[in-house]
């Protein structure tokens, strides 16, 4: 089964985008196959080099978890109007674009949104 998580909060000040994270790790884990789509503030969860007080969540190294078992992609769009490059997201992550996630959503089997 082909599952599309898509992420529009930012990685800290609500739990949505780590509770999309979090089933996405356990879908993945069940052998779903899994992508997470990024958007708006969301984004900043693929920055890698987060520094979080002791014993709170890290979106980065959650994100990293997800794509040992699926694929992460970015709205390029989003990324730009953040000053979020290439460079600073964590690896594997991936730049993408509208017309990718449009063609995500039409081979999914279920869409959930976050």
């Amino acid at each position: 089964m082909k599952t599309l998580l898509i992420l529009n909060d930012p990685p800290y000040g609500t739990e949505r985008s780590y509770n999309g994270l979090r089933l996405a790790r356990a879908l993945a884990h069940e052998k779903a196959e899994v992508s997470v789509f990024l958007l708006a503030d969301a984004v900043a969860c693929a920055r890698r080099g987060q520094k979080v007080p002791q014993g709170y969540y890290n979106l980065e190294l959650m994100v990293k978890s997800v794509l040992r078992g699926g694929n992460l992609l970015l709205c390029g769009t989003c990324m730009d109007a953040r000053g979020l490059t290439d460079a600073d997201l964590v690896e594997g992550a991936q730049r993408s674009t509208m017309e990718a996630l449009a063609q995500r959503t039409l081979e999914a089997d279920k869409v959930l949104v976050f």
